[in-house]
């Protein structure tokens, strides 16, 4: 496939070399970054600053400081109630070491709940960090809390703008990132930009596997100013999902991971964990739970790594069945599909959340949001498939042969992404009976499809909660196989799918989660990232669900306000 050349933005980086940028940023003491870059740091202190994984009294603060002899070195870490830093309250130390690529995290205690707090590092040698601002989770009554919610950066599709736009915002109380926050694709990939690897400077050019490797990848991603800016304005609540690691990974392999040719899994899968506690504000707990006053609790979760079963592979049970394909797809359906052994999460995650969630309600919290990373809703394949592809795409004989076998499968009842929760049927029963069972007002946050949906959940023909699906902040959805029309395209996956309410298959962005006590309303921004670096909003769409309903409608609210980046 031929790549697709971009236009230089109207204000181009500076004319130093980012691919040299990287370099000195992953194996050289210093980084010389240009005056230009919003929030640019002092030479040592490589990437600006973060913060997140925050808690009512705490919040994690990070940074990356590279003493002049490359030794490890201690920060004097400071947070102030104001940005001039002449109300300090809390003071203490952090470690640089190579040992951890130079990567600083701090934990400071004690802080008040729901308040907004200026922090900075400072080396001995006088040099100090950019100021970064945080927000720790607030306590008590609550009237309402504002979420960015992200997903999949690829960072040689597109540019960051979705990052970019939200940075400018000042009515966030959270950034929630939802997984993919890097790739480890090589970076000649078929739907990346020429060019656009090498003026970021995304390193390296090969397929991540080391751990040098996803250091150097993070050091690449890190360097973006618009992502720097982001994580120095807000705290952020971080997860992997597969390509932190390897595509499509599962707890004992992935799809895309030669033990013969890449080793082992295990020891790859510990490079790619190490580098995301690293090069993020982190603790190190793959799923927790955080209380939103007397609101809401939002669970993060862990679907990849820890316990998820091998994804089954539909081709192999229908290979050699064209005669009888329905009864070969049914038999999967009903056997192996629906095995109740097959987990997403594992017995101990599964217990964890369905206590979670009987505590949430208890308590009186009004909403229990899942953040996790793969759609859980069910879509199909429409059965008038033509209407996916564009008047000048070439489509071969077995292209429409694979898509007329998927449509077939549809209408039974088996689904084509097994990657996905619908992959895993039981286990997503298991979790929507756990809410019924909880009496919840679940709300699923998902990213990993790279396009937009708005999904209402069931069990046994009752409502039990919403799911909202994030676009991408730069990778190619849909839009990259199909070119059709995406307003008819999206009719015909809403008529064809059981649980689908919205979608946009063709946009990328973010969106703004605003938690209500008798209702949440959900914005989904689209900002274009292809071609230049914008940070111009070409489209919005709305919804919501009212506590208790269980069920999305369209939004009622007006459209949000001093948002433009």
């Amino acid at each position: 496939m031929t790549k697709k050349k971009f236009a230089l933005p109207s204000s181009p980086l500076p004319a130093v070399s980012r691919r040299s940028l990287l370099q000195a940023s992953a194996i050289s003491p210093t980084l010389f970054m240009p005056r230009s870059l919003s929030a640019a740091p002092r030479p040592a202190f490589t990437h600006s600053v973060a913060s997140g994984d925050p808690e009512q009294r705490s919040v994690t603060l990070w940074t990356r400081y590279v003493s002049p002899d490359a030794a490890p070195a201690w920060l004097q870490v400071e947070v102030a109630e104001d940005e001039q830093f002449e109300r300090v309250v809390s003071r203490s130390s952090a470690l640089s070491t190579p040992a951890r690529d130079f990567c600083v995290h701090a934990r400071p205690e004690n802080l008040m709940p729901g308040h907004w707090y200026y922090y900075r590092f400072r080396a001995d040698t006088g040099e100090a960090s950019p100021v970064g601002r945080t927000c720790t989770l607030p306590e008590g009554a609550l009237n309402q809390f504002r979420i960015g919610v992200f997903s999949c950066a690829n960072a040689t599709s597109g540019w960051f703008n979705a990052y970019a736009h939200a940075a400018a915002r000042d009515d966030l109380d959270l950034l929630v990132h939802l997984g993919d926050y890097i790739y480890e694709s090589k970076l000649d990939r078929s739907d990346a930009l020429e060019g656009m690897a090498e003026l970021r400077g995304i390193e390296p050019a090969h397929e991540t596997v080391s751990l040098s490797d996803y250091r150097k990848r993070y050091a690449s991603y890190r360097a973006d100013p618009s992502l720097q800016e982001l994580h120095r304005r807000f705290p952020i609540i971080v997860m992997w999902d597969d390509h932190e690691t390897v595509n499509n990974s599962w707890n004992n392999g992935a799809a895309n991971h030669d033990p013969a040719k890449e080793g082992r899994w295990k020891d790859r899968m510990a490079a790619g964990v190490q580098a995301f506690y690293e090069w993020l504000p982190m603790r190190s707990k793959p799923y927790t739970q955080y209380q939103l006053g007397d609101l809401a609790t939002l669970f993060r979760l862990e679907t990849r790594l820890i316990a998820r079963s091998e994804q089954l592979d539909l081709r192999d049970a229908i290979s050699g069945h064209e005669k009888d394909l329905a009864a070969a797809a049914i038999a999967f359906r009903d056997g192996p599909l629906n095995d109740p052994a097959r987990t997403m999460m594992g017995a101990e995650q599964e217990q964890w959340l369905a206590d979670g969630l009987a505590a949430s309600t208890t308590s009186g919290r009004k909403w229990q949001i899942l953040a996790q990373q793969v759609i859980m809703g069910r879509s199909r394949i429409p059965e008038d498939f033509a209407v996916l592809f564009g008047p000048d795409d070439r489509v071969s004989a077995k292209k429409l042969e694979e898509m007329k076998v998927a449509a077939r499968l549809s209408a039974i009842d088996v689904p084509q992404h097994m990657d996905r929760w619908e992959g895993y049927p039981a286990a997503r029963q298991r979790l929507l009976q756990a809410s019924q069972n909880a009496n919840a007002d679940l709300v699923v946050l998902s990213g990993d499809s790279h396009n937009a949906w708005a999904f209402n959940l069931e069990q046994g023909d009752q409502p039990v909660g919403v799911e909202l699906a994030v676009q991408g902040v730069s990778s190619l959805g849909m839009d990259k196989r199909f070119h059709g029309d995406p307003i008819a395209i999206a009719k015909r996956f809403v008529d064809a799918s059981p649980d689908l309410a919205w979608c946009d298959t063709s946009q990328r962005g973010y969106m703004v989660l605003d938690v209500q006590a008798d209702h949440i309303s959900n914005e989904w921004l689209f900002i274009p990232s292809r071609i230049a670096r914008t940070a111009e909003v070409s489209g919005t769409h709305r919804m919501q669900v009212a506590r208790g309903k269980r069920k999305l409608t369209p939004s009622k609210l007006p459209h949000s306000e001093n948002i433009s980046g």
